[in-house]
């Protein structure tokens, strides 16, 4: 078995490439992490393990849903959020306004705050955000911490915001000038969207609210509509051998490792919490789409010449006695 120490280090190392990939770059003066910080952080991956794979936490979405290209779209856009007026709109300063005619004067303060904005522009002067839960969540909370958000993220820009709950999942519309208050233009990238995700989620679990901004990577899926993944094999499977196995690719196959190796290391320790846990990870990866998609492909072509496998895709754990057993 595992020694508290070591499987804290396994836990640290790839629990940090599964849930932090874009924190892998590694320096040369980066200070390594004391016994107590690789504890914390084990313990940290543990808890996110524990919602992903135990409780299934419900994932937050933010997405950039467009933005204005001058004040005529982004006024259009305002209009469209509060619709016309009636539902009230939060500013970054905390003040709310409410009305056509507060939406007016709203409309104005945008066009004539820091550098002018044309009716028309050939790029975004605001930029559309979207933050959004699955329904049943308590829409106050989910208002503060989108409040808490645009704060910590957004702090360089003016912002207003505006709850919805006439739909079945209750979100926050979000509209941001595009140029910030010391000059710097807002140019959300890939690597923004997913730290966004994060503080989202960490803000919502602040006040109560199980969420998670787990990557669709590391939950081994690509796109809401899973069977476009299969399909995708199946386009390709025409091109292959008979006897070779579609295995997920990229990043996807690394996520692949290090829920295995988390597994493993798990398994392998000394506490029936993290051996449970372990189980907990075998039945939530043998359940991922790209998993079940090979498993499929294999069980189609059994019988087909060089259709064999010394390695299950995922390894079978070994039960220890009844402790093992959920």
């Amino acid at each position: 078995m595992s020694t508290p120490s070591n499987l804290d280090g396994v836990l640290a190392q790839w629990g940090e490439r599964l849930f932090y990939p874009a924190n892998r770059i590694v320096r040369s003066r980066t200070p390594k992490l004391t016994a107590v910080g690789i504890q914390q952080r084990a313990q940290a991956i543990r808890q996110r393990i524990h919602a992903t794979v135990v409780r299934r936490a419900p994932q937050v979405m933010v997405k950039v849903t467009g933005g204005g290209r001058g004040m005529g779209a982004i006024a259009a856009h305002l209009r469209y959020i509060s619709k016309g007026g009636r539902l009230p709109i939060e500013d970054d300063r905390g003040l709310t306004h409410e009305g056509k005619e507060s939406l007016h004067d709203l409309v104005d303060q945008w066009r004539l705050g820091g550098s002018r904005i044309p009716e028309k522009s050939e790029r975004r002067e605001a930029f559309n955000i979207m933050l959004s839960m699955p329904v049943g969540t308590k829409v106050e909370f989910l208002q503060r911490a989108a409040r808490e958000f645009a704060k910590a993220e957004l702090s360089n820009h003016r912002y207003v915001m505006v709850l919805h709950t006439h739909q079945a999942n209750p979100h926050v519309h979000l509209s941001v000038r595009g140029e910030g208050r010391d000059g710097q233009r807002l140019n959300p990238r890939k690597e923004d969207l997913r730290r966004w995700r994060e503080t989202f989620a960490e803000r919502l679990r602040g006040w109560g609210i199980e969420a998670e901004a787990t990557s669709q990577v590391t939950r081994g899926t690509r796109h809401r509509n899973e069977r476009v993944w299969e399909r995708k094999t199946t386009v390709r499977r025409e091109r292959r051998p008979a006897g070779e196995v579609p295995l997920p690719k990229g990043m996807r196959s690394q996520a692949l490792k290090s829920w295995v190796e988390i597994m493993r290391a798990l398994a392998a320790s000394p506490e029936m919490s993290d051996r449970q846990l372990a189980q907990s990870i075998h039945q939530y990866v043998e359940r991922m789409p790209a998993v079940q998609a090979i498993v499929r492909h294999e069980s189609k072509h059994r019988n087909l010449p060089g259709m064999t496998r010394s390695q299950p895709i995922v390894p079978t754990l070994e039960r220890k006695g009844p402790e093992m057993e959920r």
